[in-house]
């Protein structure tokens, strides 16, 4: 099967005379805010940003008034083949897609997975989505994890989404189970996470890591384990995994940090049960929630109803 051709579409702007001076490439950014600044860096090298009709260098400055040309150039970006596999949608409109995946589906293709993922469903579902990075997935969960996810549906939406995700926007809540009693007053872990230097496979508070803020709240406890909701700051790898391992309380099933099988759960007992966040198109704010699935719920309904 060929290729598809590429996407194009024109935008045009005029620079406003309080940026005279600045770099034509800081310029374009604040007048396209919806397309990152490396694709509009890769635009005005190819010579689809013009200004004036002309070719810009990005550190050219502007004067004010000049009219801004830009040609949209979108070509495949993801080359995954589709499966029908199916996928629980809570919500979807011309902007996103938002769905709760299952524990033990992959996200992306990799490997020991080149099929039967998240990308492989989504591109059976609306194949123009091989035209985003990623199939429009702006944020990631471990295949063990279940829970919500948002997917962009076009590059404004998800240029929107993952600024939003960046800028701390969307709310990420997570319902876990995990060994140990964890304190009764919420906490904070603010640790910096990176690859773990004895074991690659692992991630670890380490100095060198990028920032990482967890917040954490105890729901319910036997002593032994601990029912807690995560709400998450940042989203590094395995985040709320390598947090709660740093503080004694691994989480129930999650043998790569410490966990072990309990009460019939196998898989990491960590669940994405809130997602909220403006509309990337509207602004409107939307707000989802998840139900724990079959195999957490049980464990989590006898400790909340047990005294804490």
């Amino acid at each position: 099967m060929s290729a598809a051709p590429p996407l194009t579409e024109a935008r045009t702007a005029i620079v406003p005379g309080t940026a005279a001076g600045r770099r034509f490439d800081a310029v374009l950014a604040e007048l396209f805010p919806v397309f990152s600044r490396s694709r509009l860096s890769e635009w005005i090298k190819s010579g689809d940003a013009l200004l004036d009709g002309r070719p810009a260098r990005p550190r050219d400055p502007v004067r004010g008034g000049e009219a801004v040309s830009l040609n949209v150039v979108l070509e495949v970006q993801t080359t995954a083949a589709a499966e029908d596999i199916a996928l629980d949608v809570l919500y979807e409109d011309e902007a996103v897609f938002v769905l709760d995946k299952p524990a033990g589906l992959v996200v992306h293709p990799g490997a020991g997975n080149p099929a039967g993922t998240l990308v492989n469903a989504l591109l059976h579902r609306d194949p123009a989505l091989e035209m985003l990075p990623r199939a429009g997935i702006v944020h990631r969960l471990d295949k063990d994890t279940s829970g919500l996810m948002v997917v962009g549906k076009s590059l404004v939406a998800v240029t929107a989404l993952v600024r939003a995700i960046a800028g701390r926007e969307v709310r990420r809540r997570y319902l876990a189970i995990a060994h140990g009693k964890a304190p009764a007053a919420a906490f904070s872990v603010e640790a910096p996470i990176g690859r773990d230097p004895q074991m690659r496979l692992r991630m670890a508070v380490v100095g060198s890591g990028k920032p990482a803020r967890t917040d954490v709240e105890r729901i319910a406890t036997d002593d032994t384990l601990s029912a807690l909701r995560c709400t998450l700051h940042t989203g590094r790898t395995h985040q709320i995994r390598v947090h709660l391992a740093s503080r004694g309380l691994p989480l129930v099933g999650d043998r790569l940090y410490g966990g072990r099988p309990a009460e019939g759960i196998e898989r990491q007992a960590l669940h994405a049960a809130e997602l909220a966040f403006a509309h990337p198109l509207s602004g409107r704010p939307l707000a989802f929630a998840s139900p724990l699935p079959d195999d957490l719920a049980p464990v989590w309904l006898r400790l909340t109803r047990s005294p804490a």
